[in-house]
């Protein structure tokens, strides 16, 4: 039986430039996304690296949100995306939550959710051969731009 695990838009486009995306698929093969998550990549995202990508990825899979008033009250203080995302592995009793901005992710966890950063994944993947080199990675994700925050 697969694992249910929700993603939120900052693991996908981080993936995506260093084209690394194939690593959640061989990891978890199958992700969720809330409809917001969706909407940030794909439709604000056109154009840019990841839009397409996720987009054509028979193995993502766009999930609406039951609890509005939930996400309404998280947007308080997070995005739509991360809102979204932590709704949704709550909706659906995800296995993993892929989040990585900090204040995110202590929500997350404060509401018992199981949440994983894209660093943990690429040292999953390095473990299971699925990369070369962790750090060399972790190098070429910090050369997009990729915000890590300390847990």
């Amino acid at each position: 039986m697969s694992k249910i695990v929700i993603a939120d838009s900052s693991c996908l486009i981080g993936l995506c430039k260093i084209n690394k995306l194939f690593v959640l698929e061989k990891i978890f093969e199958n992700i969720l996304i809330p409809e917001a998550v969706y909407h940030e990549v794909v439709i604000k995202g056109k154009g840019r690296q990841g839009a397409e990508e996720v987009k054509n990825s028979d193995w993502i899979e766009q999930r609406k949100i039951m609890n509005t008033l939930a996400v309404k009250a998280l947007r308080i203080g997070l995005g739509p995306g991360e809102s979204e995302a932590i709704i949704l592995a709550d909706e659906c009793k995800a296995d993993f939550l892929i989040l990585d901005d900090l204040k995110a992710r202590q929500t997350a966890e404060e509401l018992g959710l199981t949440v994983v950063g894209t660093v943990a994944l690429l040292k999953k993947a390095w473990e299971k051969d699925l990369i070369e080199s962790f750090e060399d990675t972790l190098t070429d994700l910090s050369n997009v731009g990729f915000r890590f925050s300390v847990s």
